[in-house]
Order: C-alpha cells, then sequence, then structure tokens
C-alpha cells in the first residue's frame, strides 16, 4: 500500500473500514454477523457509525473473520521488522522446535492464537508471527495434564506455519524439521497429510531436492482423491488444487516443463468457480504458472502471465503476503532479461504491500543487490535499498 493509500484508509472511520472489508470478502451484513456473534442491525449501526467500535476483544474478533490484524482495521500502521530483529526470534523458534523437556508454560486459547498467527502470515508481519511461535510450538510438544490435548489438524497448522516462514527467510534446514512435524502429526489422515505436505515440498524446492518435493505431493494426491468421493467436503478441492501448484513448482524446479504444465492446467480446471481470496483460484494458479514460467528460463513468458495476472480482480483478493512474494519472484524474471528499471519498480511495489517481504527475506536482498549494481536506481528504491541496510552505487 503506498504512504498516500495508507493515509486514506487511516482516516476513514472504522467503521467505513469494517464495511469495505466485509464488502471485498462478498460477505453481507448477516453472514458478517453471524460470524462474529452480533445481530444484523449492531453491524448496521457499527458500519454507519452510530455505534462506536471501541473494544480491543470485539476488534480483534472482527480482524480475525476479515482475514486482517486488528492494527489494519483500528487504521494503525505496524512497525517494520528488520533484519537485525528476525535472526534472534528465528533462533528462540529454533529453541522452541529442538527442546524436549517439560514446559511451565501454555497456550491455553491455541486455535484463537493460531488463527490469529495465521491472519498475521497473510499480511506478511513475519516477525510477530516469529515472536507468537516458541508459545504455540511449546503447546504443540506438551500440554498440561489439566487441559485437553490440541487436535492434530490444529498441531498441523502449527507445524505449517512454522515451516513456511522459516523458508520465507532462509532457514530450510529449520523448516525441514517443522515440516517434518507436521507430517509425523498428520498421523496418516489424507486431508492433514495433504496440510503438512505443502510446507514440506516447500522445504524441499527450497533445498533443491525438487524430484522428492514432486513425490510427496503426487503421493499426497492420490491419498487424498476427492474426485472418486461425492462425499469429500468442499475443502479437499482447495487442498488439491494447491498441491497441484505445488506439485508443478517442485517439476519446474528441476526442468520438468512437461510435467509442470500439466499440473498447472488441472489446477486451473479445479479452479474454477474457486475465490482466491481462499487462497486458491484462477489468478493463485496463473502466479504458479509465472513463477514456473521463469524457474525453467522463460522470462518472457513468466512477465507476460504475471503482467496479465496482476490486473485481474483475482490479484487484489489475494492476501499481501502472496502479492508481495510473487513481485519478488518476478524481479528476478526482470533480472534476467536485464530490465533493472522494471525490476526496481515491482520490488518498490512489493514493499508498499507487504514490507517485510522485501527487507527480512534473503532473495529479495539478492535481488535489491543486483538492481544496484546495474547503476543509478530510482529514488524510490534507494530509500528502500537504505532501509534494508544496503549502499546504493555511485
Amino acid at each position: 500500500m503506498t504512504d498516500r493509500g495508507w493515509q486514506e484508509r487511516r482516516e476513514l472511520p472504522i467503521g467505513r473500514r469494517v464495511a469495505q472489508l466485509r464488502a471485498r470478502r462478498g460477505m453481507s451484513q448477516q453472514v458478517f454477523a453471524d460470524r462474529i456473534g452480533k445481530s444484523k442491525s449492531w453491524v448496521d449501526k457499527v458500519e454507519r457509525g452510530v455505534r462506536r467500535l471501541d473494544r480491543l476483544s470485539v476488534i480483534e474478533t472482527i480482524a480475525r473473520v476479515l482475514g486482517v490484524t486488528p492494527d489494519l482495521l483500528a487504521g494503525r500502521r505496524a512497525p517494520q521488522a528488520t533484519v537485525t530483529e528476525v535472526a534472534p526470534a528465528v533462533e528462540r523458534v529454533r529453541e522452541a522446535l529442538v527442546r524436549y523437556d517439560n514446559p511451565t508454560a501454555c497456550v491455553t486459547d491455541l486455535d484463537q492464537q493460531v488463527a490469529y498467527a495465521y491472519t498475521a502470515y497473510r499480511h506478511a508481519q513475519h516477525l510477530q508471527v516469529l515472536r507468537m511461535l516458541p508459545d504455540l510450538l511449546t503447546t504443540a510438544r506438551h500440554t498440561p495434564a489439566t487441559l485437553p490435548a490440541p487436535p492434530p489438524d490444529l498441531l498441523v497448522r502449527v507445524y505449517r506455519l512454522t515451516a513456511q516462514v522459516l523458508v520465507k527467510l532462509g532457514e530450510a534446514d529449520l523448516a525441514w524439521l517443522a515440516a517434518d512435524r507436521a507430517m509425523t502429526t498428520a498421523q496418516g489422515d489424507p486431508r492433514r497429510t495433504a496440510v503438512a505436505v505443502v510446507p514440506l515440498a516447500q522445504t524441499l524446492r527450497a533445498q533443491r531436492r525438487g524430484r522428492l518435493a514432486l513425490a510427496v505431493t503426487t503421493t499426497a494426491l492420490r491419498e487424498l482423491d476427492p474426485v472418486s468421493s461425492p462425499d469429500a467436503p468442499p475443502q479437499y478441492a482447495t487442498l488439491t488444487g494447491t498441491l497441484m501448484v505445488e506439485a508443478a513448482l517442485a517439476a519446474a524446479s528441476y526442468g520438468d516443463a512437461t510435467n509442470a504444465g500439466n499440473l498447472t492446467d488441472q489446477a486451473a480446471c479445479l479452479a474454477k468457480g474457486h475465490h482466491d481470496s481462499d487462497g486458491f483460484g484462477q489468478t493463485t494458479v496463473d502466479l504458479a504458472r509465472a513463477l514456473a514460467a521463469t524457474t525453467l528460463g522463460d522470462h518472457t513468458l513468466a512477465i507476460a502471465i504475471h503482467r496479465s495476472a496482476t490486473r485481474t480482480a483475482g490479484w487484489h483478493r489475494l492476501a499481501a503476503e502472496h502479492r508481495a512474494a510473487h513481485l519478488v519472484d518476478m524481479s528476478h524474471a526482470y533480472l534476467a532479461i536485464a530490465d533493472h528499471q522494471a525490476a526496481a519498480r515491482v520490488l518498490v511495489a512489493a514493499d508498499q504491500i507487504a514490507p517485510a517481504e522485501t527487507r527480512t527475506r534473503p532473495t529479495a536482498r539478492a535481488a535489491l543487490i543486483a538492481v544496484l549494481r546495474a547503476g543509478p536506481t530510482p529514488a524510490d528504491l534507494t530509500r528502500l535499498a537504505t532501509h534494508v541496510g544496503l549502499t546504493p552505487q555511485p
């Protein structure tokens, strides 16, 4: 989001922000009211500014339903993480993953905390997620006898989130440990296994083990097999599509263009009727096509797909983390064809959407360095480089 866009959003009354976000997610006032446990009349009064919205607990509930952070809903810009803050936070996550003694603390409202952590992740608030993970992992590892054990579904999600944020931050080996824990916790259940395989495949790709990534995703797809079961719940289709995308990216990572193309075609067929804001849809598949193309060395095709996909309504429904991460990926495609100005533009755009994606991820730092070395840079990219701690070339 640009500074001007942020200022406009900040100046809106909180009720108007609620109305905008609700409408953007396609929820009627009645559906929204049911999800937050309020009446339709209460929602209408809040959105029109007749009723004040000032209780933190209510704001947090609304933010969770709308898929945003309370800071964004309240019009506050969260402080941006730096590399120096992320490193010790990663070490605390490492300690939580490798400790086996009985902890003294435990998260009692794990489901709400996990939901909030996922919301923070979707908004690329990686430092906030890292700070939450040690307590969440503690609960995943040990629950006092006086409390009911968390359900496996929830624990798989904790390990999946851990692995995904660690992969982003260049900690593939540590991410593999979390992904392996997710697989173990899944206990062979097809749906839980499908959830766990996503970060495992991402970790294996980060370790340049694309063939293994393809193997685990295709195995999970066979086990899930929603097509053969008419009674399968709707989320199975979303999981299937997500696995197909991961399998396509795995195939592309070791040069298998045929498999990558077939898998993205299958995912595109499945994406019809799906909403991108749920994490899977036509735009999601198109962005995967672009990433697969640039991975396979067809950077011109990747950029063409990217330009088309980012003009769609589905692009704006995607999580900030997803959009910014895609722009960072495309900066490498532009660099590959020596269009350094375009690479600079998408990096700046990514920073405006989700600063943590450009300021804490090694792949974004590498792209920034490449643009800086290419020669004179735009003023906004120079400012970004300074924030990251890089010195522009004279």
